[in-house]
């Protein structure tokens, strides 16, 4: 589902569930039945959950707003003073316990209080039915959520940026073997990083739109990818100040070739780890460089093999993190878990 797809959706949703609570408010003969409606669109406004939570917070708080403005309203003469008072707690309490977003319906309910200057069981229990069939209608309509083409779209995003990671740490790999890169690799990164966080938006979109376990892994794998394009920026930017390519560069450039094959969802990358501590090691015991040039060369080359460490870091970290629930439902393959079979 596209932007416009998605707006098309929010708007239908808005346009019906609000004309409905109007109508229903109407035909029960309810006083301001057009802020039912009201009510429906400042709630649809939101995601699935955050629907459900706010349509709680706005029944909790509609009691807390009729008790506070009878107390008012039965002791202070003047009408906007009491008016001024009510919103003045109510925001008051409403920022202590962020349900800022309940304020705007109290502000109406006290608004038709303070009309009135009505404080009956008639006139509360008014108000009552208008929030509740607001609520009601918003929570009904945000479960009209296309969530299997979403979580469809997340995936095919994820082997994307799999595949789009490999071939830029194919493309560093060329470099070290002094062969000229074919593609822009800064722009490709820059690219990259910029995807990776429309990606990570919408991870956070789905995660409020369900009521699935562990949504929160797309959103985890997303950051996780997020820090290994910065690696990567890191790896760009220190090759290209090597003037004199060192021997063990070769090594380097294999290694990042076998490498690319690993970065997927479904990896934990023990033995890359192993062999890539393999590599420095023998680095280290090699024959000192013996010009400034050479050193430097050599240095920079060390350097890399420590942000290809942290690459492989942030990959183990995710793994690591992960539970039996969600190593269940999202890799399905004990395989993966070499660890898992020891037990």
């Amino acid at each position: 589902m596209n932007k416009y797809q998605k707006i098309i959706l929010l708007s239908l949703k808005i346009g019906i569930g609000s004309s409905l609570a109007l109508y229903i408010a109407q035909s029960l003969g309810l006083d301001y039945a057009v802020s039912a409606g009201t009510i429906t669109l400042l709630t649809l406004m939101t995601s699935k959950c955050e629907t459900v939570r706010l349509s709680v917070c706005r029944l909790a708080t509609f009691t807390m707003t009729a008790l506070i403005a009878w107390m008012l309203f039965s002791h202070i003469e003047s009408s906007w003073i009491a008016y001024g008072v009510l919103l003045a707690i109510t925001v008051f309490i409403a920022e202590v316990f962020e349900w800022r977003a309940t304020i705007s319906v109290n502000a109406v309910i006290a608004a038709h209080l303070v009309t009135n200057h009505d404080f009956s069981d008639g006139a509360i229990w008014n108000e009552f039915l208008l929030v509740l069939i607001g609520v009601v209608f918003a929570v009904i309509f945000n479960l009209f959520h296309h969530n299997s083409g979403h979580k469809r779209r997340i995936i095919s995003n994820m082997r994307s940026i799999e595949g789009r990671l490999q071939m830029i740490i194919g493309a560093l790999s060329a470099y070290l073997s002094n062969r000229e890169m074919e593609r822009n690799v800064w722009n490709d990164i820059c690219a990259l990083e910029k995807d990776i966080q429309a990606c990570i938006r919408e991870a956070y979109e789905y995660q409020g739109n369900t009521f699935n376990y562990h949504p929160e892994y797309y959103i985890s794998y997303f950051e996780m990818r997020q820090s290994q394009c910065q690696i990567l920026h890191n790896l760009h930017y220190e090759m290209k100040k090597i003037r004199v390519m060192p021997k063990q560069a070769k090594i380097v450039a294999e290694y990042m070739l076998y490498l690319a094959d690993f970065v997927r969802e479904c990896n934990c990358p023990d033995e890359q780890m192993e062999q890539l501590e393999a590599i420095i090691k023998t680095i280290r015991e090699t024959e000192l460089p013996k010009t400034n040039e050479e050193f430097e060369s050599r240095a920079l080359l060390y350097h890399i093999l420590l942000d290809l460490e942290d690459f492989l870091k942030y990959k183990m970290r995710f793994v690591k993190e992960l539970d039996e629930t969600k190593r269940r439902i999202y890799w399905k393959n004990e395989e993966n878990f070499p660890e898992q079979r020891d037990r």
